[in-house]
This record gives structure tokens, sequence and C-alpha cells, in this order.
């Protein structure tokens, strides 16, 4: 699905930030009026415009608070962040650049005084990680304190916690599951503010967010799900792998092996370059080629950038890691994977791993007649929504956060 770029990534990411008008965080006119001064590829113009936005959003936004239009000012702080962190998507490829962390600073200061006008259902939380801590938002269907079954839930390759409301959090606590969102290493703030670079072993990651969720009295323990989107399809397969005290996991959609993923997308010469063990041939030939493809420029430097290493071999060896194989079939939870028609990451791997699994599990293919087949059905929130939260009700036995 393109709406108003021909360009492939720009089409893409505009879908997916448009889609989050379903829950409020972005509008139609404000979002096709600012693409239409958008240049085609040129990441300086994207930036300059979404910021554009967002700094008028934000404006409106803080007179409507002063004058104490409190849900007008929410409404704005939530779109102001939305453009915001559109504005910083395309900046990576110079990891010096200080718009970064201003203008993901800026995301993450409107995101969180919408939440604090939201009130005591919205709260912004801080999770213990080696010497550390990773920050995150729980949501709450209430404020009574009720322990229930809660959805733990974690981006991939490009996100930050401030996008998981729309992703999934809005979603579950309209059905009476609490969730619980958080930034791990290589994403948001960790990546931004700390420079704690992605790791392939989530498992990781993921135990200490469970043993914080079991301190929590407002959780249910033996409801327990993780959702990983993107990327972090990969990161909550290879968790559950290890981690078992989940009931059910949903991957958002499926991945197999990242480096696969990548090979695909990088030109055959290069690789071959890269075979042969020439390094600088396949540097010289994927940076030509990165200036003619908007996506191949936007995931090299993301990935040089989020995963901290200096080259792009060396990032290329570092992905190896990032593969189910070997490690599918420790799962014991039952599986929902989810597949987009028109995947332009990581398309069959969905297949892969539900072929893999050994323990319950369930494929749901997203197509194009739905308005679904983009990567993670970016635009087509309300079916993605039916298909998790339907699943995740019969999965636990559930209906409304109630046992049946």
């Amino acid at each position: 699905m393109k709406v108003t770029f021909k360009d492939e990534s720009f089409a893409f990411e505009f879908v997916r930030n448009l889609g989050f008008m379903y829950y409020g965080g972005a509008d139609l006119g404000e979002m096709m009026a600012t693409a239409e001064r958008i240049k085609e590829g040129d990441f300086e113009s994207w930036f300059t415009e979404w910021d554009k936005l967002g700094r008028r959003i934000l404006s409106r936004a803080e007179s409507s608070l002063a004058a104490g239009h409190l849900e007008t000012a929410r409404e704005g702080y939530l779109r102001a962040s939305t453009y915001f962190r559109t504005a910083e998507f395309y900046l990576h490829g110079n990891a010096k650049d200080p718009r970064i962390l201003l203008e993901s600073r800026a995301s993450q200061k409107a995101y969180a005084e919408a939440a604090r006008i939201a009130g005591p259902t919205w709260e912004p939380i801080e999770i213990p990680y080696e010497g550390t801590t990773l920050p995150g938002y729980f949501y709450k269907v209430d404020d009574s304190g009720k322990p229930r079954p809660t959805l733990i839930f974690h981006g991939g390759y490009d996100s930050s916690i401030e996008e998981l409301f729309y992703f999934g959090a809005a979603a579950a606590i309209r059905r009476g599951y609490n969730c619980l969102t958080f930034d791990g290493p290589g994403q948001g703030a960790p990546m931004r503010e700390q420079g704690i670079p992605f790791r392939y072993d989530w498992e990781k990651v993921v135990t200490p967010v469970v043993d914080y969720a079991f301190t929590r009295p407002d959780i249910d323990g033996d409801h327990l799900a993780l959702m990983g989107m993107s990327l972090g399809g990969y990161f909550a397969a290879r968790a559950v792998a290890f981690e078992h005290r989940f009931c059910a996991a949903i991957f958002f959609d499926g991945v197999w092996d990242l480096h696969e993923s990548l090979q695909k997308m990088l030109p055959k010469e290069a690789i071959a370059a890269l075979d042969e063990g020439n390094s600088a041939q396949f540097e010289e030939i994927t940076h030509k080629a990165m200036q003619n493809n908007t996506g191949l420029r936007w995931a090299v430097t993301q990935g040089l950038w989020s995963f901290g290493v200096p080259s792009l071999s060396e990032f290329l060896t570092e992905t190896k890691q990032y593969t189910m194989d070997g490690i599918a079939g420790q799962i014991q939870c039952p599986c929902l994977v989810m597949e987009a028609e028109a995947d332009m990451f990581f398309r069959g791997q969905p297949q892969q791993i539900f072929n893999a699994l050994q323990s319950p599990k369930q494929l749901v293919h997203f197509t194009s007649e739905d308005g679904a087949e983009n990567h993670c059905q970016s635009g087509a929130l309300a079916h993605k929504d039916e298909v998790v939260f339907n699943w995740l009700d019969e999965t636990l036995k559930l209906r409304n956060g109630r046992k049946v």
C-alpha cells in the first residue's frame, strides 16, 4: 500500500504513522498536508517538515493545557510526539547529529505530558537491567489494583515505547488486559541516551522485565503473554525459547533470520565480494547502491547505528547470531505467527518460524484485500488487533480479561 509517496520507504513510514489515527496518535489532514511538502527520498526534507508539524501541534497543545482544555491538550501532545518521532527516523546516518537527541527527547516529553494528563492508568516505569534501567509504560484497564492478564510488548529494529501504545497497548486495555511496554537495548532511549546497542540473546532483556512484572500485584502472573513487533518477532521468539513463564507469545510478524533478510536487500555483487573476503569492495558496491535506494540507505545506516558497529561488514557478521535456527523447537507456549503479504523485510520468514515450532501454533496471513499487506499490518490496526486479541482470548480462555 502506497499513500502520497512513490518512494517505497517513505510511503511505508507515512502509512505506519498515519495508522495511529485509529487511536488518536495522528490526524489525516495534518499528515497529508505535510507530506505534500516533502521531497521524495530526501531525508533532510523529511526531517524539516515533520519537525515543523510537531512544533506547531506542540504549541497548540501547550496553549490548550494553559487554558484548562485537558483532553484537547492530551490529544495534541500525542500527535506532536508522533510527528517528532517521525522527523527523527532517518537521521541515524550521522550518529553525532544533535537532532537525534533533541527530536527524540521532544517526542518523549510530549508523550510523557499526555500520559500525565491521562492519569494513573498510564504509568511511566523503570525496569532494573544490568546496572541501569529500561524505560517503559504500564497501561492499566483501571486503577483498582486488581490483578489482570497482562501483555508485555516490545518493538524491533527501529521502535520506541511511544509508538507501542498504538500498536498494542490501546487495544489491550480496551479488552481487559493490562499492557507493559518497554524499550530494550538498541531501541528508544536506551540507544539514544545511553548508547546501549542491540543484543541477540533477548531472553536476557525479557527475563528482568518478567521479574519486574511479578513484583506487581496488579499483574496476573498466570495469564502473562509476550508480543514483539517487526524484528521484535525474532526477539520475542528468542525470549520465549528460554523464558518459560509466558502463557502465550505473538510474533508480529514472524522473523526467522535477520542476516538472511539483509542479504536479500543487498546487491548480489556486494555479497559475492564479501564472500570472497573483499570487504572494501563490498562496502563500495553497497554504498553506491544506497545512493539510489532509500530503503537500503535507511536499513544500513540504522543498523550501523543501533548495533554500534563501525563498518557494514562487521554489521553483517554481527547479524548472523540473529536466527531462530536450532532454537525455535525450545519454545513451549502457544504461539501466534503473523505474516504480511507484501512484507518488505521478512517475506516468507513467518512460514519458516511457524514450521519449526513444536508448541501449539497458528499462522495468520494478512492481505491487500483488507489493506493489511504492509509489514506489521501498518495502516490496518483494527484488523490486526481483532486477530491478536481474539487469539489471545481463546488461548488464555478469557473474555474481557476475565476467565470464561
